[in-house]
């Protein structure tokens, strides 16, 4: 069975702000954000169930939590995602392969020339997962005493975004002639400066790399406050998604590809893949004592540690059994912890019930057995929840074989995810066109 609308299947393989529990379920490997050859095999199997891309989150400076919560976190080591993908990418043909690279504490020269690298390295499989840094304590790791201030991060992300853009572009795709008779290597004609002169940047170029197999690395995006939705609108290419309930994710799915014609680009290039998830079971009962027996293994200090990182402030005095109290602006991540207060609000939730849902998982969560699963995976496709869904995987490998080895053939079953790629590049996978070069025809 086809259908007009298919399935994107992204996977988080990083534990960011996942389940804090996930390192300690049974028959689990602690170290499977730390081990080479997990990870590599983790790749593999996303590709043989043909899953759009496998994304590698990064934050660079240890998690902000106090000592007593941060001994008890899978969090503190971690690859740089940029010397991993390239790894991966020779052991793998197909899957994408996203990283995390942050506009507020890298140069754009140095996030240009990694990403084109590592789409020439895995012939077109590249995605750049633009960020401006949540984490404050980054801020001590990279020369200064405090966080860029919200406004000033996505105001100089929306500039390194054209950079980086602009440096891929500085070679027309047919520049590089490398002819040994007429001993000419490239065609000077065919080469661009960008000369850029900006509010916050200041970049000459060319790029020292050819242009990337893809034109550009698909531009991925997941800030949901304002500043992030607009910068999704007119730069991003995947969106992972915000919103736990159907209506949210609505809403959300709305707002940013509303915003998409005022910025002249059709909304049909851009996906968005809200994190999901997911935990299945022969039963339902089977998936919900898997969950529970998950959620059991967060330790308190686990999950007030993760509350104060979510609300971007130091939740270890708040009343255990009160409801939250209100909270100032934070300057981390705005969108995370508007999640978390409108949660408490709507639910009255005590800041003690607030810590155990954070330190498990806070958003979108589907537990069940594989059809109902991909009921509502079905229902919020058709109903312009999502474009589809960036799997996180509970424990590993159990939850990672539960997804491939029955969730996929019941959705492909259905019709709604497809059953080989049919191109060769993570833009065929995700239906996304080649971008022009901005100054080359």
């Amino acid at each position: 069975m086809s259908r007009d609308r298919q399935l994107h299947l992204g996977a988080f393989m990083r534990p960011v702000g996942i389940h804090t529990g996930w390192w300690r379920y049974p028959g689990g490997y602690p170290d499977a954000n730390f081990n080479f050859e997990h990870l590599a095999h983790f790749a593999r199997r996303l590709e043989a169930a043909k899953f759009d891309a496998f994304f590698m989150a990064d934050h660079l400076a240890v998690m902000n939590m106090p000592p007593a919560a941060l001994r008890r976190s899978a969090t503190v080591t971690s690859f740089d995602p940029l010397t991993l993908l390239p790894a991966l990418a020779v052991l793998t043909e197909r899957i994408g392969l996203i990283a995390t690279a942050s506009t507020t504490y890298n140069e754009p020269y140095h996030v240009a020339r990694k990403f084109a690298s590592l789409d020439h390295i895995s012939k077109g499989r590249a995605g750049w997962n633009l960020v401006t840094s949540g984490n404050p304590d980054e801020a001590h790791n990279f020369g200064r005493d405090a966080h860029v201030d919200h406004a000033t991060r996505y105001a100089r992300a929306r500039e390194f975004f054209d950079v980086v853009t602009g440096l891929w572009d500085s070679f027309a795709d047919d520049a590089f002639p490398m002819d040994p008779e007429s001993g000419l290597f490239l065609d000077p004609e065919k080469m661009h400066v960008l000369d850029h002169r900006g509010a916050f940047l200041k970049v000459k170029g060319p790029l020292n790399i050819a242009r990337p197999v893809q034109g550009w690395p698909v531009i991925v995006q997941a800030g949901a406050s304002e500043a992030g939705k607009q910068i999704a609108a007119e730069t991003a290419e995947m969106v992972f998604g915000s919103g736990s309930t159907l209506e949210a994710a609505q809403a959300f799915y709305a707002d940013v590809k509303g915003r998409m014609p005022a910025a002249g680009r059709d909304p049909d290039q851009l996906k968005i893949l809200p994190g999901c998830f997911v935990v299945l079971g022969e039963t339902e009962a089977e998936a919900q004592a898997k969950k529970a027996r998950l959620d059991d293994l967060v330790h308190p200090d686990s999950g007030l540690a993760n509350l104060s990182v979510r609300l971007g402030v130091d939740a270890s005095g708040f009343d255990l059994d009160a409801p939250l109290p209100e909270i100032p602006e934070t300057n981390a991540s705005k969108s995370g912890q508007a999640q978390i207060v409108e949660y408490a609000r709507r639910t009255g939730a005590t800041v003690r019930e607030l810590a155990r849902k954070v330190g498990g998982y806070g958003g979108l969560q589907m537990v069940g057995t594989p059809a109902q699963v991909a009921d509502r995976m079905e229902e919020w496709l058709e109903t312009r929840a999502c474009d589809g869904f960036n799997v996180m995987f509970p424990f590993v490998p159990e939850g990672l074989d539960d997804v491939v080895d029955r969730l996929v053939p019941e959705l492909q079953r259905r019709g709604l995810f497809r059953r080989d790629y049919a191109g060769t590049t993570l833009r065929d996978h995700l239906g996304l066109a080649r971008p022009a070069n901005r100054f080359f025809a």
